[in-house]
């Protein structure tokens, strides 16, 4: 006991949500001076906060073993409950959850703090229910007061994570476990606050800010939540009901699942628990219901206890009075701490012994081995890097390396990586900055307490910021919250650049009739996304369709890149495809799968707009296809004019002549007219219309063919060919040797030769009309003979060639020019087709 101990000592016991913490607070702020000791750092930290705002920041002090804030005139301290200065006296002192006695690890702790923490004029001792009779054994004159619930608290079921209320915390026990249900929270409902106790305070009161300020809907945490963090919780979900206690896996007991359960509901306002599946180990029981209900929790039977004043004799002494067993029937002898296990490998060394033959060395040593493994190593590890820290303190003037550790935190100060990578890196700073913060450790504690400090807010922002990135996704949040309300009111705005937002959060971007997700988009959160775009988009979309359907003709074009299938674009968008139809000049038009969107009605006006642009453009720019389609067509045609129109409509206005000769032996005078006024020139060796070889008609022509056929578009010649390389099979060229030559051109320079020739006598054609297409002179030899012609040419004087009579001669010249004003001649640098 203290030298404080006759103090009266005041027990304040009851289920959460009772305000002990409250009471506590204010007790201690009614005195010229006082102390709380808490379970947790970061409850620590938020009552510190709380009281500075009363007394101000002068006043109060904070000392945890990561961090120590007291100034010269503190009155009022806020602590840990490994780190309450007890010997120094103050009017007031108080341990919350006190409960905590019966906790194997740290419960020797809290039942030393019960036993000899003590204010000058009131100690008040908070906690569970259950610890009713370890008082009354312990302290029995103690005043024990109760403070009931002031909400109900009731048991809600098994829901699945799908269907968690908002305002709900999400209970797990194990880090990976808490990542694991936050991931699923942020697909299913857009995002998740993230709580342990592993977290910096900093780190934990941003996340634990985003779910207060409703930014998100649910928090996912540990056990951390039932010590008394204070949220605004509505409903607590166990996602399981076993943890790993340090020693073992092994159920919850009654009282740390009331003590969790206890977080929902606040002051007045009720709350509810429950789990996530209805069946199995992590269900409750009925017992267990009625238990936490009713605030019924098993009372303690025993509290573990270890010297709290150990002996400093020797190493031997202090391990034998750490390992003493209590006195007192309602105390049980602590298991062995992570401290005591590296004291008893440390003192297994000899260099170790040699340097604790004097008492304040082995306090010293003591103090070491205090030096949490906030890093999770275990004994072993943890021993290397204590013997370490004593090594240092056990030489010289007691300090650690300067350079050392400036290394050792500059190497921490690094705020890349991913959570678990800046958590790691936390949890390392945490023992740099417990040992910043003893005052004879280091040459210059305060300047290094400060870094450490710094440090350790970089790192908690950078992992504020990753839990953020990794568990928020606030364009989800608020999509969730506007579509449960009516999704067909959401307030979606679409960008003059297509950005398509719901309250300032990007959804995507509007192409057309398609909707691409944003490319931050998680690929869980696409369908989400393309979800939500769609329900709100419907309006934009129909008028989008109006517009397209009531479009001018300016606002198509045809979209025929070699290797693509032929198409339509609408102001630059795709909107239909060509495919084949009844005839070559009538292609079906199928609409773009983004025009879906459109109801049926939208839909028909769409095509049939296309139709009709379609019918025109080919009416237009090839109006023999038409034409010879109409031909093919019409009752009042021979039948074997109806049959040459047919075969030129479906090769697309261009054929040799040998393939249609047996028809066009029959074909009356007047049928040969109907065919030159459809614009066919039926010339020596070809038929064809001379203004499909323009850029325009030729990209059509190529279109019409490649759509009837279903392949992409082939690649055309170049613009303005008229001479190819012979290899090139290319639609309206001819293929003389080494050369192929347009098939217009080969009319023009047969007609030039008939012209030139009197009966069978040789003659010799001018040779400029060849050469200046370019035409090599086997290329002529070639195309002679193929005219009719043979050669008659003496020895070395100039070509000159007879008429032998085999082909036919070129029909009277009547060409098929185009009408005035017509488009064909102001076009130009688009390539022909290719057959």
């Amino acid at each position: 006991m203290s030298q404080f101990a006759r103090s009266p000592l005041t027990a304040v016991l009851g289920p959460t949500n009772t305000g002990k913490t409250h009471l506590a607070i204010e007790r201690m702020c009614g005195h010229a001076s006082g102390m709380i000791g808490f379970p947790l750092r970061l409850l620590a930290r938020e009552v510190y906060d709380r009281v500075v705002a009363i007394k101000g920041a002068h006043q109060v002090a904070l000392i945890t073993g990561e961090e120590r804030i007291v100034p010269p005139g503190a009155r009022w301290f806020l602590c840990t409950a490994e780190s309450m200065p007890l010997d120094r006296e103050v009017a007031f002192v108080a341990l919350d959850e006190a409960q905590l006695g019966a906790d194997p690890e740290r419960g020797h702790v809290f039942t030393d703090r019960l036993l000899r923490a003590r204010g000058r004029e009131e100690t008040m001792i908070l906690g569970s229910e259950a610890l009713r009779p370890m008082v009354r054994a312990l302290v029995p004159d103690a005043e024990i007061i109760n403070r009931p619930r002031f909400s109900t608290l009731s048991y809600a079921g098994a829901r699945k994570l799908s269907r968690l209320p908002r305002r709900c915390a999400i209970v797990a026990f194990s880090a990976e476990e808490v990542y694991a249900v936050a991931e699923t929270i942020r697909r299913m409902r857009g995002g998740a606050a993230v709580v342990m106790g592993a977290l910096s305070p900093r780190t934990r009161n941003a996340q634990v800010q985003m779910f207060q300020s409703g930014e998100v809907d649910y928090l996912v945490a540990t056990d951390a939540i039932g010590m008394g963090l204070n949220m605004d919780v509505a409903h607590v979900a166990f996602a399981s009901l076993r943890k790993f206690d340090g020693r073992r896996q092994r159920r919850l007991t009654i009282s740390e699942m009331a003590q969790i359960a206890g977080r929902a509901g606040r002051h007045q306002r009720d709350g509810t628990f429950g789990g996530l599946v209805e069946e199995g180990p992590s269900a409750f029981t009925p017992e267990e219901v009625l238990a936490i209900e009713g605030h019924v929790i098993p009372p303690l039977e025993q509290l573990y206890w270890r010297e709290g004043s150990p002996s400093y004799a020797s190493i031997d002494a202090l391990i034998e009075s750490l390992e003493r067993k209590p006195s007192h029937p309602a105390l049980r002898a602590a298991p062995q701490a992570i401290d005591l296990a590296v004291l008893k490998r440390l003192a297994e060394e000899d260099w170790v012994r040699a340097r604790t033959r004097h008492p304040a060395m082995v306090a010293r040593l003591w103090a070491a081995c205090g030096l949490p493994d906030f890093r999770k190593l275990g004994a072993d590890p943890h021993a290397r890097f204590v013997g370490r820290i004593f090594q240092h303190l056990s030489e010289g003037k007691g300090h650690l390396p300067h350079q050392w550790f400036a290394d050792e935190i500059a190497r921490l100060d690094n705020v890349g990586g991913d959570v678990e990578t800046i958590a790691g890196r936390i949890a390392a700073a945490r023992s740099w900055a417990y040992i910043a913060h003893r005052a004879d450790w280091l040459a210059e504690p305060a300047h290094w307490a400060d870094r450490t400090r710094a440090i350790e807010e970089r790192l908690s922002d950078a992992l504020h910021d990753r839990l953020r990135q990794r568990f928020v996704d606030q364009r989800t949040t608020v999509l969730l919250r506007r579509i449960g309300a009516d999704a067909s009111n959401l307030p979606v705005e679409v960008g003059e650049d297509g950005e398509v937002s719901v309250d300032a959060h990007v959804l995507g971007r509007l192409e057309g009739f398609r909707f691409h997700v944003a490319p931050d988009a998680r690929v869980a959160d696409k369908r989400l996304l393309i979800s939500a775009a769609e329900k709100g988009l419907a309006g934009e979309l129909r008028r989008r369709g109006a517009a397209l359907a009531g479009a001018t003709d300016d606002a198509f074009v045809l979209d025929a890149e070699p290797g693509e299938r032929p198409g339509i674009r609408w102001n630059g968008i795709p909107v239909a495809t060509l495919a084949s139809g009844p005839t070559l000049d009538r292609p079906a038009v199928r609409l773009d799968r983004s025009l879906d969107c459109l109801d049926r009605a939208g839909q028909t006006a769409v095509r049939e707009r296309i139709v009709a642009w379609v019918g025109a453009e080919i009416a237009r720019r090839a109006p023999v296809l038409a034409r010879l389609a109409a031909l093919s067509r019409d009752p009042n045609a021979s039948a074997p004019l109806r049959a040459v129109a047919a075969a030129l409509t479906e090769v697309g206005g261009i054929s040799p002549r040998e393939t249609a000769d047996p028809a066009l032996d029959v074909l009356a005078p007047e049928d040969r007219r109907r065919l030159r006024q459809a614009g066919v020139t039926v010339g020596t060796l070809d038929l064809f219309d001379a203004r499909l070889f323009r850029p325009a008609p030729a990209r059509w022509r190529a279109a019409l063919l490649a759509a009837r056929d279903g392949r992409p578009i082939e690649p055309l010649p170049p613009a303005g060919a008229t001479v190819l390389p012979g290899d090139t099979r290319a639609w309206g060229f001819r293929r003389l040797g080494g050369q192929a030559v347009r098939v217009d051109l080969v009319e023009r320079i047969a007609r030039a030769a008939h012209d030139a020739r009197e009966g069978h006598k040789p003659f010799a054609p001018d040779p400029a009309l060849a050469t200046s297409i370019g035409l090599q002179p086997e290329t002529i030899a070639k195309l002679m003979a193929r005219l009719g012609f043979r050669s008659a040419k003496p020895e070395g004087e100039q070509p000159r060639w007879a008429w032998r009579g085999r082909p036919r001669a070129p029909a009277p010249r009547t060409p098929a020019a185009p009408r005035p004003g017509n488009a064909f001649a102001a076009l130009a640098g688009l390539d022909l087709s290719r057959g």
